[in-house]
């Protein structure tokens, strides 16, 4: 049995202990395992490292983020000169094709909109942004638009998952034109965002809904 007090405990403890948010003051609070993080922080990295520290947390059902960035003044930039240096950090990410992302900033935050042939140059794409200075926040809108005309083949979906290091036992597959909707439960939001990545990687796909719910066999009580 894992209290709301204990997966509370668990979540602080996994924050402090990377070094890039020991000094962070991030707050948690925990309610039949939906996690809140509020506070402040000052880049987007660290923004990003909380997040993804709770997600790693046995007993993590979902997460909500409340966590602002905010800029010590001596390192602000106008959206102009964050403009320029997306723009070149794409440029040096040899997986993003050029000419292929654009890049609005609006008060520090990035929009990233566009058509890509593979998810994970989308997930490059915003991977190049969350280091530079003055980003308060990144949305990814690009869209997957694949070269291959290939039909999607379920089995071949369901190949890759049972060759993985995941669970697949409890995972569903479905395949509707360039579509493939993931649906069951898994035991923990690492294994379901890998789900997600193995599917993504399927010739011809241009989405993925994942509706895998997380299931880690405890009792969350107060």
């Amino acid at each position: 049995m894992k209290t709301n007090a204990e997966l509370q405990t668990d979540v602080e403890n996994a924050i402090k202990w990377e070094p890039l948010l020991h000094a962070a003051e991030i707050g948690v609070t925990v309610k039949d395992g939906v996690v809140t993080l509020t506070g402040e922080v000052s880049n987007y990295a660290k923004k990003m490292e909380a997040e993804n520290a709770a997600k790693k947390v046995i007993g993590v059902k979902s997460l909500i983020e409340h966590i602002e960035v905010k800029y010590p003044s001596s390192f602000s930039k106008t959206d102009s000169e964050i403009v320029d240096e997306v723009v070149k950090a794409l440029k040096h990410s040899w997986s993003v094709p050029e000419s292929k992302v654009k890049v609005k900033v609006e008060n520090g935050w990035v929009t990233l909109e566009g058509e890509l042939p593979w998810n994970y140059q989308r997930e490059d794409a915003k991977k190049a942004v969350h280091n530079l200075s003055g980003v308060k926040g990144v949305s990814n809108n690009i869209k997957i638009k694949s070269e291959s005309h290939d039909a999607i083949e379920k089995r071949d979906v369901e190949n890759a998952l049972r060759w993985s290091s995941i669970d697949d036992s409890d995972i569903n597959v479905a395949v509707s034109g360039t579509t493939v909707t993931l649906t069951g439960t898994v035991n923990s939001w690492y294994q379901k965002e890998e789900a997600e990545r193995i599917a993504w990687k399927t010739r011809g796909i241009w989405h993925v809904k994942n509706e895998l719910e997380v299931d880690y066999y405890y009792f969350l009580v107060d």
